[in-house]
């Protein structure tokens, strides 16, 4: 029906045709994610002359977003007129929330051709039974997805495991294993988006982007790993190698720190430096956010559903995603299923009709035009320091308004001091 490259190359070339460079990186100095949800429309096979022609299949982006920032607790407002997280993941489902609600306008009020249809229940609207939705993001999400293995070919975000310690388990990883200088440059990696894989020359190009883990291991583990919720393979970081062939020393950084309350991590070098399967908010420049991690709202949309409360009010069943495509990056399909589904597995006493979906997670081989790795390769040394974009983009398939850029949690050219005037307000309601 769909694979996950026509999904990436549909996304990536309605970046680039439909969206205004208004909001989008300045070339060869800042990059950014993306995100979108496509509709995905199957149709049955048609007869023509005897023989059967192959279902044509309807492949639309129905919402996308851009953006890499979220706002810290100390500049949230209590009169709600700032957009805490503007992570492209979650951009991309608010946009589509609005392409939702104007489908529901269209079939309730205008009674107009529309993704809805009447549910068995008076008054209530479900999805045509026809329709498919497939999320797309350029990278992993951060948090939970985002911890994954790193092989020994792979550029390092800190000091890999001690050999020592690595071949005598009864040997504590000390702090004096980190330079400060390498501690320095992994805080500085606490970024959604991680460094750029260069595999060697001989070694496989999808050795890095799929790596496959088994179930947990019992028995005794180091001391620095019990308790990291490490598979068995994952456990083989530090003493053994990867299924693969290629020795795994190391797990990649995500940013997101652990919410009050859970374990937390334990910091060490080596793939015990995070515990798996946890909560996190996403970080922020010296200020500690409110935000889940793009990880955890996956999973969470993926319980609910991504229609919203206010939405399921009109709903008879939720809106669930079908699939969901990443693009070209450091990437483990086990990271994935354990942070959307797996640690899902035990919700129950939900209301009818929601659950624990199987959701279909797939990677794309193409590159993101301009995703930090790529923006890296192409200015190769150039001048000055990549940064990330400070713009998010929100855009619709909705006549009226479709796009909206905003920077800070603002609209885009909007003070904070006239945002609270009539006509920023209601810029400011499309967007939320």
């Amino acid at each position: 029906m769909w694979t996950a490259d026509e999904i990436a190359q549909l996304c990536y070339e309605h970046y680039r045709t439909r969206l205004p460079k208004q909001g989008k990186p300045e070339p060869n100095r800042e990059w950014t994610l993306l995100a979108a949800v496509v509709k995905i429309k199957p149709a049955a096979d048609q007869a023509c002359g005897g023989t059967n022609k192959p279902a044509q299949v309807t492949k639309e982006v129905v919402s996308m977003g851009t953006g890499t920032k979220c706002i810290g607790q100390s500049k949230m407002r209590k009169s709600g007129d700032i957009i805490n997280d503007s992570h492209a993941e979650v951009i991309a489902r608010r946009s589509f929330q609005r392409y939702l609600l104007h489908q529901l306008h269209l079939a309730a009020v205008l009674k107009e051709d529309s993704i809805f249809v009447p549910g068995t229940q008076r008054g209530l609207w479900k999805l045509r039974p026809d329709l498919l939705f497939v999320f797309f993001s350029s990278h992993t999400p951060c948090g939970d997805a985002s911890i994954i293995p790193m092989l020994e070919f792979e550029d390092q975000p800190c000091c890999p495991i001690h050999r020592d310690w690595a071949n005598n388990p009864l040997v504590e990883a000390s702090s004096d294993l980190e330079d400060p200088e390498d501690k320095k440059k992994c805080e500085d990696l606490g970024s959604p988006v991680t460094k750029k894989m260069r595999p060697e020359p001989g070694i496989p190009d999808n050795v890095a982007h799929h790596q496959s883990f088994g179930h947990q291991e019992s028995g005794p583990v180091p001391p620095s790993v019990s308790g990291s919720h490490l598979t068995a393979e994952e456990l083989a970081t530090v003493t053994g190698m990867a299924p693969s062939g290629a020795k795994v020393v190391d797990v990649y950084r995500t940013g997101a720190k652990c919410v009050p309350g859970e374990a937390g991590d334990s910091g060490k070098p080596g793939a015990a430096y995070h515990q798996v399967g946890l909560l996190r908010v996403k970080p922020g420049r010296g200020d500690r956010t409110c935000s889940l991690s793009c990880s955890d709202k996956l999973a969470r949309w993926n319980v609910l559903g991504c229609q919203g409360a206010l939405l399921m009010h009109l709903l008879e069943e939720p809106v669930y995603l079908s699939a969901v495509v990443i693009g070209r990056c450091p990437y483990s399909q086990e990271a994935m299923q354990r942070a959307l589904t797996g640690r899902c597995r035990n919700v129950s006493a939900l209301p009818r009709g929601f659950g624990v979906q199987e959701v279909k997670i797939e990677q794309s081989g193409f590159l993101f035009e301009q995703s930090r790795c790529a923006v890296q390769a192409k200015r190769a040394d150039g001048p000055g320091r990549l940064v990330p974009c400070g713009a998010a983009i929100s855009w619709s398939a909705v006549p009226e308004q479709p796009l909206d850029v905003t920077a800070n949690g603002f609209p885009q050219g909007t003070t904070k001091k006239a945002i609270r005037c009539l006509q920023a307000r209601m810029l400011f309601h499309w967007i939320c």
